[in-house]
């Protein structure tokens, strides 16, 4: 095989490494925040390292969780007395675990090839419980923080992005960044 059909038979395998992944869609019916979000009777895995509690009461106010209320031990019934009100939203938990939201500091989005849209590989991470990542390569740097944006703004169903790029990353930035003075700029 001559040099000339190598070379064509590779530009042609790394083609689709330089497509752009589709953006996710925009939401249709974005659900919250709610005023006052109540998750009622799940068992808490708080992340501290302890065993499971509850069941619990979590009280969400906006986007903040405001309390956790235990009300009663595994086995017996609920204290009505011990529960939270005023709720313009429940979830019913009980027989469910409830844990913190798990960040993962390495994701791809997997480029065309593997998933050529990117809402189906957001709903994959959260469908695992990832609720922020750092994107080594969600795509291209304007893309990436145009995807940013959008899941901050709750337009698409995404977990937090956190974007990271190597310096020299970005259409308006040609060369590399080899000084401190680059850097600076770079990062302007």
């Amino acid at each position: 095989m001559s040099r000339y059909t190598l070379l064509l038979a590779a530009l042609f395998l790394a083609l689709p490494s330089f497509a752009q992944v589709a953006p996710a869609p925009d939401l249709d019916d974005p659900d919250g925040p709610h005023e006052r979000l109540i998750i009622r009777g799940g068992i808490l895995i708080d992340g501290s390292g302890g065993p499971p509690r509850g069941p619990v009461d979590i009280v969400v106010e906006g986007n903040t969780i405001t309390r956790i209320v235990g009300v009663g031990s595994p086995g017996t019934p609920i204290n009505p007395d011990r529960r939270p009100g005023g709720a313009t939203r429940e979830i019913d938990a009980h027989g469910m675990y409830i844990m913190p939201g798990i960040v993962d500091n390495h994701l791809h989005t997997g480029g065309v090839p593997k998933a050529p849209e990117a809402e189906y590989v957001y709903k994959l991470w959260l469908a695992h419980g990832i609720t922020t990542g750092r994107g080594v390569g969600f795509g291209g740097m304007e893309w990436s923080l145009s995807e940013k944006a959008r899941s901050e703004r709750g337009e698409i169903a995404a977990p937090r992005m956190v974007v990271y790029a190597r310096p020299g990353q970005g259409e308006d930035w040609e060369g590399g960044v080899d000084t401190p003075e680059q850097a600076r700029a770079w990062v302007r």
